[in-house]
């Protein structure tokens, strides 16, 4: 038995102003054949998770293609012309093999199509046909669409939020492409579309923690094959948006139906329970100041560089600095042009700059300080998060600055926080600070929910705020809640 194996993912911002090119891709990973392999093999992500279930079961793995970028706006049409290309040529370089196993996001959208995983692949099953099985790994945050569903013959997603089971969920592909292919597996989905969108909410918590355990019941059922509760990818103006459940089963297409619809409505009758308004980065602060504990992680959900942002927002920093807060460390924001500057200076320098608020005018002004260089680095690490650990990675040139009572890490590369070690890079215990503020929604919490002694999430404008009313969405297809109240259960959940 032989499986292919391949990644594109993107998670599109539509709002940010910030195109996603080919180079937004190559940053981050371009692999071609083996060089998949030596990405992700022993790295806790979904293609570590196909290699390495693959070779356990005796299967030989073909890599493709993989390649991801980072959370940013739409694709551009070359680009996404280039990645297609490479899977496909991918594709049609092998042979004699039985299934084809692909990590993909959910959330693609390009500059010609809103649904790039759809359109994606339709354009395999031109050249494969619909005789070879193909089973799909999904994010969490995708925008689940009918034409994934026709198009695949399996759909996997994350359960979990941090997405710490990804690997899990890679391994389950294999499973699941073995039974289909040797133990007549027929697999039925049947995909319901809540009109709603919610805000970013870990699994580690209720109400979407309580969501999961239902998802989790109708799994026990000896023919369901799996129930996942995908929250959708908010940020995004696309037709069709929103919530979904997707229930698989082993041909028996109205277990399916009735699993998908208990579900959903479990959702919209808890839907109230998913929006909470947050506390501002000052007020944020003074409650973390008065929490007897330490360290409080801040996080910055606003600009979180993993659903979209630019990474260089200043609101929760500039109220640091302004609240004269000590023992702090901000970690981190983006600003290679500040990094330039503190590399010519040298550490032991004091640089006088404009940090941060240089991508657009919606995550604050820059902040004019004077700051002590007091490290520099190369940005590499290894990522110890249990979502994604093994995992290189590389903020190009860092440098750490400290300014009045607060250390702050600015970076070359946009990314959100994981976990500690862009800290211990720089030299920065965190369980010795009193306040560790960052740029994350719930990720995260993966990383620091088991070093810390409380967690803040701040919001403020941004492209990744839990206020939805600030966004202009003028394509969707209808009325989503809650923009929009919808009355009628059967508008509720749909069909």
């Amino acid at each position: 038995m032989k499986i292919l194996v391949g990644q594109i993912a993107h998670e599109t911002n539509t709002f940010s102003n910030v195109k996603t090119d080919v180079e937004s891709f190559k940053l981050w990973g371009w692999d071609v054949g083996e060089a998949v392999f030596e990405k992700n093999r022993h790295v806790r992500n979904f293609v570590g998770g196909m290699i390495e279930r693959a070779e356990e079961l005796g299967i030989e793995v073909i890599p493709t293609f993989s390649t991801f970028a980072y959370p940013a706006g739409v694709i551009t049409a070359e680009a996404y012309e280039a990645l297609k290309g490479e899977l496909l040529s991918g594709i049609s370089k092998s042979a004699d093999y039985d299934a084809i196993c692909l990590s993909l996001h959910g959330a693609g959208v390009t500059e010609s199509t809103e649904d790039l995983e759809g359109d994606l692949l339709k354009e395999i099953r031109k050249m494969v046909g619909y005789k070879i099985p193909i089973v799909v790994t999904l994010d969490l945050h995708a925008n689940v669409t009918q034409t994934m569903v026709d198009e695949a013959d399996v759909l996997l997603g994350n359960n979990l939020y941090p997405h710490t089971d990804s690997y899990e969920i890679g391994i389950e592909a294999v499973n699941v492409a073995q039974s289909i292919l040797q133990q007549n597996l027929k697999p039925t989905m049947y995909l319901s579309t809540l009109p709603m969108i919610i805000p970013t909410s870990t699994t580690n918590l209720a109400p979407a923690s309580d969501v999961n355990e239902r998802c989790w019941k109708w799994e026990e059922k000896e023919n369901i094959i799996d129930c996942t509760f995908y929250h959708g990818f908010p940020y995004t103006n696309i037709a069709e948006l929103g919530v979904t459940v997707l229930v698989t089963t082993n041909g028996d297409p109205d277990l399916a139906k009735q699993a998908a619809k208990d579900v959903s409505s479990y959702i919209w009758e808890r839907k109230e329970d998913f929006y909470q308004k947050q506390p501002s980065p000052k007020e944020g602060i003074i409650q973390a100041l008065q929490h007897k504990g330490f360290p409080v992680v801040i996080n910055e959900t606003s600009d979180n560089p993993g659903g979209g942002t630019p990474g260089d927002g200043t609101y929760l920093l500039r109220a640091l600095l302004e609240e004269k807060v000590e023992n702090a460390a901000f970690g981190f924001i983006y600003d290679p042009e500040v990094v330039e500057m503190a590399f010519k200076a040298g550490v032991g320098s004091s640089i006088e700059a404009e940090l941060g608020g240089k991508t657009d005018n919606l995550h604050g002004e820059p902040i004019t300080l004077r700051a002590y260089v007091k490290c520099l680095t190369d940005g590499y690490f290894t990522q110890s998060s249990p979502m994604g650990k093994g995992g290189k990675v590389n903020l190009g040139r860092t440098v750490r600055l400290q300014c009045d009572g607060v250390d702050i890490i600015v970076c070359s590369v946009k990314a959100q926080t994981l976990d500690e070690q862009i800290f211990l890079l720089h030299g920065i215990d965190v369980t010795e600070y009193k306040i560790i503020a960052l740029k994350s929604s719930q990720h995260f919490r993966a990383g620091f929910e088991p070093i810390t002694s409380k967690i803040i999430t701040v919001d403020s404008p941004g492209l990744t705020t839990l206020d939805f009313t600030t966004f202009h969405y003028t394509n969707l297809k209808e009325d989503v809640y809650p923009l929009k109240l919808v009355s009628s259960m059967n508008k509720e959940v749909k069909n």
